[in-house]
């Protein structure tokens, strides 16, 4: 804590030399990652805050940090409160944390390759009902105090094979440039790394858990593309791989780029939901007639091919695999009552390891025991870390990247016996997993429409989540993808087939458990003859079991119960032959029929 206070004091020290009252300060890099280097993760030097989404404001006599849902506890426990004011990003937010706070004439400067133009616009509404003023800098005034700095990742970059990808980086390309020019315009920025890498086939190591190069690019309607990304990352298969049509610049030479791009008031496209305020600032000093228009590699990426379909699938078995020799090693190593939650995540992840194309994990596995369950995204430490203890849930959510797909999966699995309350939670958590995965619904159905179903048992019982019920995952990219969503907040996009995303309702008792069953499911077209409408419904990707144990039979269905049976035939059926002896002999064991 003491060097958080000294780090915000020589914050607050630049802010006056360089002529400004406070500073924004986004868990953000130039690009909008989730998982960002550790040279962009400010936030975290300043506060303490690991998170993966955050905001911190700075003024001269007082600061507050702003996190969502899942995230309200681990920030109580990694900032100091008597530094940083804390505050739900939805119920309090910023912008009226600006405006009652921020003092007549005073200025709030921010970095504007940190921000989306709407940000911008929102935090520049709150200083003005202040009496203040936002301003744009140009020196990120908190990289100035940071003192040794992690230097920015240069992590090569490599082909992603035809053999996975199902689609060639020229045919994506005249995909987009087709309609790029039946709009008449000239080119479209692409910010996003992961938008970039799905279009040229290529994968890097630049940030954690992600299989991306750090880069930008610029498409133009004739198919030809421009990269922006640095020359060492670019080893000379992977520059042949990228073909005559790629051309690349350094990433020092992009805001003049941009400038130039524009000349003439060509018609350029952005995302304003991606591409940071810097880039519509560029566009617009070289003259540009900006078309702001969603980034038009996201909704081709989230709908996959048949090949990258496959490949999750080949990529589940595998997982499911590795998960169900950890439930079955766990089954044998929790009892003894001194497992304890790294040594736990540990032995999954080596269990993975022993996978075909198996290249890390997803993200940071949380492995909660007891009461650490209940926070939503918990990362055990040596500190806070506790022991897997009889009568108590042991949350596991993890995830993998694997060459041919990304996986991530939570059980929640019972050591010991289980409370009648326990059991009860669990019991309509997974009525909610079941009414979401056995849904039918049609065409142009959006995720925000199907929230409620994974909800309405707990509902019921005057019970909810802090989070949403499911997010999209792409194909050996980032376990978080869009434009799809399940959730309460409203979406315009429907689920379309071949979207993957994510079916996780959750309960989290604090102080005392945490409960969340996720897998992740395809819309995939569904046949029905009498059906008025063209229908969709999913298919269950991953494959592992759900504790039978923490179950009350008599809260589910009929229908519930022949889901869990029918899915857990499928799992021991599919499973069975990719696991060893001892481990099939649990599964089953744990995959029997529920009554």
């Amino acid at each position: 804590m003491t060097v958080t206070a000294d780090r915000l004091a020589s914050l607050r020290g630049e802010l006056a030399r360089q002529g400004v009252h406070g500073f924004l300060v986004p868990r953000a890099d130039e690009h909008q990652n989730e998982y960002v280097p550790a040279s962009a993760e400010r936030l975290a030097w300043l506060t303490g805050f690991t998170g993966s989404a955050g905001l911190a404001v700075v003024l001269p006599e007082t600061a507050a940090i702003f996190v969502d849902g899942r995230y309200t506890l681990q920030a109580r426990n990694e900032v100091d409160g008597k530094l940083y004011q804390q505050r739900h990003i939805t119920d309090a937010p910023a912008t009226e944390w600006i405006a009652k706070n921020l003092q007549p004439a005073q200025v709030l400067g921010y970095d504007p390759r940190l921000h989306t133009l709407p940000e911008i616009e929102r935090y520049a509404a709150a200083t003005e009902r202040a009496g203040g003023k936002l301003q744009s800098l140009d020196r990120n005034p908190l990289d100035a105090v940071w003192r040794e700095r992690p230097p920015p990742p240069m992590q090569p970059a490599v082909p992603h094979e035809l053999r996975f990808a199902g689609r060639s980086s020229d045919d994506k390309r005249r995909q987009i440039a087709t309609a790029l020019a039946e709009d008449k315009i000239d080119a479209v920025v692409l910010t996003l790394p992961d938008s970039i890498a799905w279009l040229l086939n290529i994968r890097g190591a630049d940030v954690p858990y992600t299989p991306l190069p750090l880069c930008f690019a610029v498409l133009r309607a004739d198919r030809t593309v421009t990269l922006f990304i640095e020359e060492a990352k670019l080893p000379p298969p992977t520059r042949a791989f990228l073909g005559t049509a790629v051309t690349t610049d350094r990433p020092q030479n992009f805001g003049a780029a941009l400038e130039a791009l524009g000349r003439g008031g060509r018609r350029i496209q952005a995302d304003p939901a991606s591409a940071s305020a810097w880039i519509f600032d560029r566009l617009s000093a070289g003259g540009a007639t900006i078309v702001r228009a969603p980034d038009p590699c996201v909704l081709l990426k989230a709908t996959k091919n048949e090949t990258e379909l496959a490949g999750a699938r080949a990529a589940h078995r595998r997982d499911g695999a590795a998960v169900t020799r950890f439930l079955a090693w766990l089954a044998a190593a929790a009892p003894n009552g001194s497992l304890r939650e790294i040594a736990a995540s540990d032995q999954l992840e080596q269990f993975r390891r022993d996978g075909e194309h198996f290249r890390g994990l997803s993200f940071p596995t949380i492995s909660g025991a007891g009461s650490n369950g209940a926070i939503v995204h918990y990362r055990a430490s040596a500190a806070s870390e506790r022991t897997l203890a009889p009568g108590s849930f042991y949350l596991v959510d993890s995830g993998a990247q694997y060459l041919d797909g990304t996986t991530d999966v939570t059980r929640t699995i019972a050591i010991g016996e289980p409370s009648p309350e326990m059991r009860d939670r669990f019991t309509r958590v997974l009525k909610g997993h079941i009414a979401l995965a056995s849904c039918r619904f049609p065409q142009g159905t959006t995720g925000s429409q199907l929230d409620a179903l994974a909800r309405h048992a707990l509902w019921q019982a005057g019970l909810d989540y802090d989070h949403g019920t499911g997010h999209g995952v792409g194909s050996y990219l980032a376990v978080h993808e869009g434009p799809q969503r399940i959730s309460k907040v409203a979406s315009a996009q429907p689920l379309m087939p071949g979207m993957i995303v994510s079916d996780e309702p959750g309960y989290y008792r604090p102080g005392a458990y945490g409960i969340r069953i996720e897998n992740l499911i395809a819309v995939v077209p569904v046949e029905n003859e009498t059906a008025e409408r063209r229908l969709f419904g999913f298919e269950t990707l991953t494959l592992a079991p759900i504790d039978r144990n923490a179950i009350e039979p008599a809260l589910m269905s009929d229908e519930e119960i022949n889901w869990l049976d029918t899915y857990h035939a499928r799992v021991r059926e599919t499973l069975t032959p990719l696991v060893d002896p001892a481990a099939a002999a649990w599964l089953a064991a744990a995959t029997q029929p529920l009554t």
